[in-house]
């Protein structure tokens, strides 16, 4: 067997803003996005595409095998938050509600994932972020789901 170790577990991270509160309006989504991109490079973890919805966002990574899920989410998190309150984005104090959802992506899937989280606008014409989520977490199979 070979010495060597490989590793490429790609990640469809949803995480809201606190209280579900619509605060990432079309004037400061990019630089939103580009915050948390920003944080997850510094981590090693490639992106392949974020998008959203005013009270919260999607996130398609690859995820570095020296990090856990929930480091890597967590610095993201509250360096974009510290990022966003530091530019005064907005004229109140921004803070992303605790918790997320992660969900490993198969290969054959990244196209499927990647186009859900392209067309995040349009989605939600047809379904609220709450209602959503429930249907990720039924989807998933957890028993005991909460608010994102």
């Amino acid at each position: 067997m070979s010495q060597h170790s490989f590793t490429k577990l790609w990640v469809h991270a949803i995480w809201a803003a606190k209280h579900r509160q619509e605060l990432i309006d079309f004037s400061i989504e990019k630089r939103v996005h580009d915050y948390i991109r920003d944080e997850l490079i510094d981590l090693g973890c490639p992106v392949r595409i974020i998008n959203g919805m005013p009270d919260h966002v999607h996130v398609l990574f690859l995820l570095n095998p020296k990090k856990t899920i929930s480091d890597v989410i967590g610095r993201v998190k509250g360096g974009s938050s510290h990022s966003i309150n530091g530019e005064n984005l907005i004229l109140e104090k921004f803070a992303w509600q605790t918790g997320y959802a992660a969900f490993a992506v198969s290969e054959s899937q990244l196209d499927v994932v990647y186009n859900y989280i392209k067309n995040q606008k349009q989605h939600h014409l047809k379904i609220d972020g709450q209602k959503e989520f429930d249907e990720f977490v039924k989807l998933h199979g957890f028993e005991n789901k909460t608010n994102l």
